[in-house]
């Protein structure tokens, strides 16, 4: 099995007359978490449909060993489908009913709306229908999630509840995960590891390892000190933590 699953290897990108990436490398291990932050319009997104297939290089290889799911910062549910509706499209390899029930009970628990299994999208929370969509990537048969800013439309608040709700649910169905995000504190809080992207044509100017079991305080020193020294490798050392979480 291969223990890399993503590797980006010198790769270069152009879309139209802008250079997005130029001998871009990064390689990503089976059960890794990492978060990709930079400066606003840098290519973490691109990196994203690279990452998928969406879109090819210009130059170099992109290798993707396993099925890739997407989550995106609105999430995607169908309006006229139930809680338990729009999971369910995650089990569609399943051929027996009496396993997809047991499948989807199991995970309607896991995120704990089990009350909710028969209400539509519209009569949800924001930080529910962003649990139901995590829980359809998360029960299908998929070995990587892509997070394009998952929790960025949400309140603050409702922000840290996710990203606890998001490490309890990797805990019992771990995946390789690669997060991209704005919140520079949210990577600090999740991530194994985060990768700084440099302003275009990006490249990699730092990685930070952070080896600590999650859930984890925002107060915890190695995610206080990481936070620092990622603002100081973007320059903003100087810049309130508000100003630069809330973009």
């Amino acid at each position: 099995m291969n223990d890399k699953p993503l590797r980006v290897e010198d790769v270069s990108l152009s879309l139209g007359a802008t250079v997005v990436f130029q001998h871009l490398s990064l390689s990503i291990g089976r059960g890794e978490f990492v978060a990709v932050v930079g400066p606003s319009g840098c290519g973490k997104t691109t990196l994203l449909n690279l990452l998928s297939r969406f879109i090819k290089p210009t130059a170099g290889k992109v290798e993707c060993n396993g099925r890739v799911r997407m989550v995106y910062q609105h999430d995607s549910l169908f309006p006229w489908q139930t809680v338990s509706e729009n999971i369910s499209l995650g089990l569609r390899h399943l051929k027996d009913p009496s396993e997809k029930r047991r499948h989807l009970d199991a995970m309607l628990r896991l995120i704990k709306l089990e009350n909710f299994a028969d209400h539509y999208p519209h009569q949800l929370s924001g930080g529910m229908r962003q649990r139901v969509e995590l829980a359809r990537a998360l029960i299908g048969d998929t070995d990587i999630l892509l997070l394009d800013e998952p929790f960025s439309s949400l309140d603050y608040l409702t922000r840290i509840r996710m990203r606890n709700e998001l490490a309890r649910m990797l805990d019992q169905m771990p995946r390789t995960v690669v997060l991209v995000t704005h919140d520079i504190e949210e990577a600090a809080q999740l991530a194994d590891r985060i990768v700084v992207l440099t302003d275009r044509p990006a490249r990699v100017c730092s990685q930070f390892q952070i080896e600590l079991p999650r859930p984890r305080e925002l107060t915890h020193p190695r995610v206080v000190e990481t936070v620092h020294e990622i603002l100081t490798d973007l320059g903003l050392e100087h810049t309130g933590w508000q100003q630069v979480v809330a973009r």
